[in-house]
């Protein structure tokens, strides 16, 4: 029981120690940050990695965030969000379990009990990866379906001048 204690412990202080990234927004820096490839004229995919422990939510605006950014590059006015997938991902900790047996060992034979349970991973972060593709046009902002106007969803989520 000593044992587990300070395995628990162990795991515990692991889990605060780990390195997890930035948080702030910013363009990928290897492990955290945006992606964006135009697969056509005025139509782009968007990826943002989020370091651990940011809300799904957070992710998700950075996405959309970027996708303003890029209509307001590129001349546009507003875009539309054609597709969406959110990914989560649980990393690091240390899986914890505990068991006992007994045998014999020599010329008499022994009959082993075992009892075993796993208490889950300790010190897991979670990781929220967002990837959209936007459709951007030009002109009035059309009112139908999940259409975003890019200056006022950029002056909202953050502008894009903003040092990174």
């Amino acid at each position: 029981m000593k044992q587990a204690m300070i395995l628990m412990a162990a795991a515990f202080l692991l889990g605060a120690c780990a390195a997890t990234g930035p948080a702030s927004y910013g363009p990928m820096d290897g492990k955290f940050g945006y992606t964006d490839t135009r697969i056509e004229t005025g139509r782009y995919r968007i990826v943002y990695r989020g370091s651990g422990g940011m809300p799904m939510e957070l992710v998700e605006d950075y996405a959309l965030r970027r996708a303003g950014e890029l209509a307001l590059q590129n001349n546009y006015d507003w875009f539309r969000l054609v597709s969406r997938d959110i990914r989560r991902d649980d990393r690091g900790g240390i899986a914890v379990g505990a068991g006992f047996g007994t045998g014999s060992y020599g010329r008499r034979g022994g009959v082993g009990v075992g009892v075993g349970g796993n208490v889950g991973n300790v010190g897991a972060q979670i990781f929220y990866t967002v990837s959209i593709e936007v459709l951007m046009g030009e002109g009035e902002t059309p009112d139908d379906g999940d259409v975003y106007d890019a200056a006022s969803l950029v002056s909202t989520l953050g502008g894009f001048n903003e040092a990174r």
